[in-house]
């Protein structure tokens, strides 16, 4: 199960600790080597061809900050410490939280409960017992088996969903908040597929997001076996956010459009288009996924705080 932690800019600690953890190429490394297993101290000094005693040192400095636990195990000369990466991905939040919201309303769509989409091979859906439906046929995205997808991916199109609006018009919305694992489509996969990806909420563009890749060189933390190698195998974890002053992907101001433009109390539910714009530069199609599939144990988060 993929683990993320958020920091916040006032935590000098631990982000000091955090830093002081990752300044070192050494224990970079060592967070690679524990990415899919956990090892003891001796595995790692081997590996990395230095001594038991500094590989200890800097295992401490990483389980002070959190990112590495260590565990007393029985060996073949008394006890090791068995070593596994804690943490799979931190952010820093340097602006502190509006102390104006007081309450949050927050819920997660499974991938397959669009209720919306035009879809381009390639493109398919998998579930966890295989293929729903056939791939390349538009029909398969219609199926009532599609509420079970763990990944969808198109070559181009959209697909939009509902997301039901818990708050009474009285409220006063302060940010609007998304979060989705998404990456480009390419047949099979292609780590240099670029695809610009948009977010539509209630028809207004959110801002656009450039996927790198179709990543695929390596296993999905979460995916299942009877996933095959050679096809995607994991996304990037990517935020949109509407604010007072505009709208963030991934905490970088992208547009002017703020909560007023998106007319979020006209209706009972709020939707939300992910696809790719026909005029885009680079129509790279995508890959979602779901908390059972690729790196992040989630589906599609959609939060509103007032």
């Amino acid at each position: 199960m993929a683990k993320f932690k958020k920091y916040q800019i006032d935590n000098e600690e631990e982000i000091c600790a955090i830093g002081k953890a990752i300044s070192s190429p050494v224990r970079l490394k060592i967070l690679q080597l524990l990415y899919k297993k956990s090892l003891i101290i001796g595995e790692i000094a081997k590996i990395l061809d230095i001594p038991a005693s500094s590989t200890a040192f800097h295992l401490k400095i990483l389980e002070e900050a959190g990112l590495v636990r260590m565990e007393e195990q029985p060996g073949t000369r008394g006890s090791t410490k068995l070593c596994s990466r804690k943490l799979d991905s931190i952010s820093v939040q340097f602006n502190k939280d509006d102390t104006d919201v007081k309450e949050t309303f927050s819920m997660e769509m499974p991938i397959g409960m669009y209720s919306e989409c035009r879809v381009v091979p390639t493109c398919g859906l998998f579930g966890p017992e295989g293929i729903i439906g056939s791939e390349d046929q538009e029909h398969s995205f219609f199926l009532a088996d599609r509420g079970k997808a763990e990944i969808l991916w198109s070559s181009a199109g959209y697909v939009e969903y509902r997301f039901a609006n818990g708050l009474q018009q009285k409220e006063d919305i302060k940010r609007l908040w998304l979060s989705m694992e998404i990456c480009s489509e390419a047949p099979g996969y292609k780590e240099d597929w670029k695809s610009d990806i948009t977010v539509w909420i209630n028809g207004v563009d959110c801002g656009t997001w450039t996927s790198m890749g179709d990543y695929g060189e390596r296993r999905g933390r979460l995916t299942r076996d009877i996933w095959p190698n050679g096809g995607t195998q994991y996304g990037k974890l990517v935020s949109w956010e509407v604010k007072k002053d505009g709208c963030y992907i991934n905490g970088d101001r992208v547009r002017d459009v703020t909560m007023d433009a998106l007319d979020l109390m006209g209706k009972p539910y709020v939707t939300v288009r992910i696809g790719n714009k026909p005029e885009a530069e680079y129509i790279g199609g995508f890959n979602l996924f779901g908390k059972h599939f690729g790196d992040y144990e989630q589906d599609i988060i959609f939060s509103l705080e007032y």
